[in-house]
């Protein structure tokens, strides 16, 4: 496992994929029958998968730990799903594509796997239209597009306010029509505890039946993880409350190195926290800075409603500090706005850390009736939560912790340093580097599903058709249950006072002030000793109630928290080594004189791989040197 190879194909770039396809092994109807692939997570990639899987004619079993696949977090994704179909005519190519993902990542991803993601998102397109996704049309019937942050054409296909939903319900049908056929087996109500091995190549799980607590062994030819990312180490986050990192740091803990883990996104577009008794914040999609204008009074402290500030006495700071794509910035660009602004005293509301976002100018420009046909559910969720009808005054938002870009390292194949363990979507690092465009997640999550992923893996399975079916029997599988009972007592002997929430809610806040927004030596330092700290007494005083044999959702929790605190400690570390700023990666150190991120491509453009040792010694870092060979490396300027 020693040096990284990513295996990216020789050739010309806009070829690489084309030459891979044509060159992979391939595996016959009649073999395909007798391998047998598990794969944990049902969102777009996880969903995507199985059913390409099933349809090629492998032995599929598709885990879950919700009720329904159809409740996966890709559920919550709202504002659309990008493609270079140019429909409108403005100049979108896979090439314009590729080259936003590279700038807006800030030159810290592979071009090879960003190039193959911008084009297969025009199959994904076409592969979801043809599932019967409802995106939105014009009036003439063609399928109707948007812009997001970051980009200068209208490149996003979207389905109102909920693409995310619509598109998991395609998904979850081409599912269903694998499941209803026996090419896959569905287990819901399953949490991956660990990743077994068998002569250092991923052989099946031990998983958790939630509603029993029983303890099953799974076996399987391949494992694919498309278990989403870690947002959730904040506590207060845009993810579903049970989004965890738990599946991914089990394998990391197994062998996978984890890339890049200090790269986590926070998006500008949240609602503000309410009170101190929230499990989670709610996020209003970036589609609405599309029509919304985002502001904060000029003057310091200014309390009066925002209707009544006139126009000469507001500030567009985006508008003003970025010209040329205004209110649609990057993510990172504008959160950092946003808490410069309020940081400066001219936020807004009883804490000062909100901002306007505003349509009055459109529904003036466009009438009422335009804005709720592209935003109307978003605007009935946002009145729900707050009580403001923003069609008659603006939304206060604020960011909070959204995507995260690292995960475990995967090569071209989507295959991680564990031979026959592979990782797809956000739960893999490879295709955003610092920082992810706007709808760029749907995009890869469904291209890796759909599209790669059963592409790749049978160049690894082509070798596996002499492998009888896996027994469980087997020693690895008993050894690893062993573990696994073991470390589930472990928790539960502690018999402390204090719940796993509350362990959760104290690290998010030690995360969120010290390696949010912003980060900085003194700082990152700070919470490395407040994490063990913390971690000491959770092992001390940490209490669960019922047994680890039944249905016990506080061991749920107990099991993601402590493995939220290793993997903050990596964090921390990954974000202290890079001495740089790059995309959400914001080291106040080192940034331009007007306050931008500043990079250091001398020594730092590279994917920082990071690898296991054992239970309290430091992870070692390997380095994947990063090339340009078709785009420049510039300073990411959107003025």
């Amino acid at each position: 496992m020693g040096k990284l190879n990513s295996k990216i194909p020789d050739g010309p770039l806009a070829q690489k994929w084309t030459k891979y396809k044509a060159s992979a092994k391939l595996v016959n109807p009649a073999n395909k029958k007798k391998l047998e692939i598990i794969v944990i997570g049902t969102g777009l990639s996880g969903a995507g998968a199985s059913s390409a899987l099933g349809e090629l004619g492998y032995s599929v079993k598709t885990f879950c730990y919700q009720d329904s696949p159809r409740r996966a977090h890709s559920v919550a994704a709202q504002g659309g799903i990008n493609a270079a179909k140019n429909y409108q005519s403005d100049g979108d190519s896979v090439y314009r594509l590729f080259y936003d993902m590279i700038k807006g990542g800030d030159f810290r991803a592979r071009e090879g796997n960003v190039y193959r993601a911008a084009e297969v998102s025009n199959e994904v397109i076409d592969h979801y239209t043809a599932l019967g996704v409802p995106f939105a049309r014009d009036y003439g019937g063609t399928l109707d597009t948007r812009s997001f942050g970051g980009v200068q054409v209208s490149r996003t296909f979207y389905s109102s306010g909920q693409t995310g939903q619509q598109c998991l319900l395609g998904a979850y049908s081409s599912l269903n029509r694998q499941i209803k056929k026996g090419n896959v087996t569905m287990f819901p109500r399953r949490e991956m505890l660990d990743l077994v091995l068998i002569d250092g190549k991923a052989r099946g799980i031990i998983a958790r039946n939630l509603l029993t607590g029983e303890i099953e062994r799974h076996a399987a030819h391949a494992v694919v993880l498309a278990t989403g990312g870690y947002g959730t180490i904040y506590y207060l986050s845009t993810l579903a409350v049970n989004s965890n990192a738990s599946a991914a740091w089990k394998a990391h803990k197994k062998g996978a190195f984890f890339a890049n883990p200090s790269f986590v996104q926070i998006h500008p577009t949240c609602v503000p926290q309410l009170n101190e008794f929230q499990s989670k914040l709610t996020l209003m999609s970036e589609s609405l800075r599309n029509d919304g204008r985002v502001w904060v009074p000029k003057t310091k402290g200014d309390t009066r409603p925002a209707n009544d500030i006139p126009e000469e006495e507001r500030d567009y700071y985006l508008e003003r500090r970025y010209p040329a794509f205004g209110n649609l910035v990057p993510r990172d660009v504008a959160s950092r706005a946003a808490k410069e602004r309020c940081d400066a005293g001219f936020g807004i509301g009883e804490t000062g850390l909100a901002v306007n976002l505003d349509f009055r100018d459109a529904i003036k420009k466009q009438g009422k009736k335009s804005i709720e046909n592209k935003y109307g559910n978003l605007f009935e969720m946002y009145k729900t939560i707050t009580g403001i009808d923003s069609y008659e005054e603006p939304m206060r938002i604020y960011p909070a912790g959204h995507y995260t870009m690292g995960g475990l390292w995967v090569d071209y194949e989507l295959m991680t340093t564990i031979p026959g363990l592979y990782s797809i979507g956000e739960s893999n690092f490879s295709d955003h580097g610092a920082n992810r465009l706007g709808a760029s997640s749907l995009m890869q999550a469904s291209g890796d599903g759909y599209f790669i992923l059963p592409n790749t893996i049978n160049n690894y399975l082509a070798d596996e058709i002499r492998v009888p079916k896996i027994s469980t029997d087997r020693p690895e599988f008993e050894a690893t249950e062993k573990e696994v009972r073991e470390s589930l007592q472990k928790l539960m002997s502690i018999k402390g006072k204090q719940n796993a929430a509350s362990f959760h809610k104290r690290l998010g806040k030690i995360m969120w002030d010290n390696c949010g927004m912003v980060r900085n030596e003194e700082g990152l330092k700070k919470a490395l000793v407040l994490i063990n700290e913390l971690k000491d007494e959770f092992w001390k005083d940490l209490n669960i109630p019922g047994a680890y044999s039944e249905l016990n959702m506080e061991l749920e929790k107990a099991g993601r928290v402590a493995d939220y605190f290793e993997l903050t400690e990596l964090l921390v570390t990954d974000a202290l080594n890079r001495k740089e700023s790059c995309g959400a990666h914001f080291r106040e150190e080192y940034q331009t004189p007007d306050g931008e991120a500043l990079r250091n491509d001398e020594e730092f453009t590279y994917v920082a791989a990071w690898e296991y040792t054992g239970e309290g010694k430091p992870h070692i870092l390997h380095k994947e040197e990063l090339k340009f060979e078709d785009v420049e490396m510039k300073i990411r300027s959107y003025k």
